[in-house]
């Protein structure tokens, strides 16, 4: 039996949550500066900003597992992106929310895949959470520090 694997990391940072969306899907310039050293080879296969791009890259998920994600993004409600992998079930959406004041938002960042099974299943589910929530959490504090 396969079972969905799913991480939240949520942060509370400076800046409203339309800057912070709008710097969540800059792909071509914000995001291609807020990855951390697991991510490498980023690049924007297509758009750019917002819905209907496309990025690719390869996230060194645990020490052992790397993936090569190729995610179509999508804002399939106010204050989301998704970022959908066509390459397995991995899925990350990122949701701005007002934060505790004016100046401050709350980003939660989800992500979720089918989990393998057996011992490497066991692993995966051990291990992978804390590299995806140490993924996050960088994103997350880089966008918010970049103003542009």
């Amino acid at each position: 039996m396969v079972a969905q694997v799913r991480v939240v990391v949520r942060r509370d940072v400076a800046g409203t949550p339309e800057q912070i969306l709008g710097r969540l899907a800059d792909y071509q310039g914000v995001r291609a500066r807020s990855w951390p050293d697991n991510v490498s080879e980023y690049r924007v296969v297509a758009g750019g900003t917002g819905a209907g791009s496309r990025i690719a890259y390869r996230l060194q998920a645990t020490r052992s597992r790397v993936r090569d994600i190729d995610a179509t993004v999508s804002i399939p409600e106010p204050n989301t992106l998704v970022e959908a992998d066509q390459n397995s079930s991995l899925r990350t959406s990122w949701l701005v929310a007002p934060g505790p004041t004016p100046a401050r938002s709350t980003v939660t960042a989800t992500t979720t895949w089918n989990g393998a099974g057996g011992v490497g299943g066991f692993f995966e589910r051990i291990f992978a959470p804390i590299g995806i929530r140490r993924l996050h959490t960088a994103v997350i504090d880089r966008v918010a520090a970049d103003a542009g």
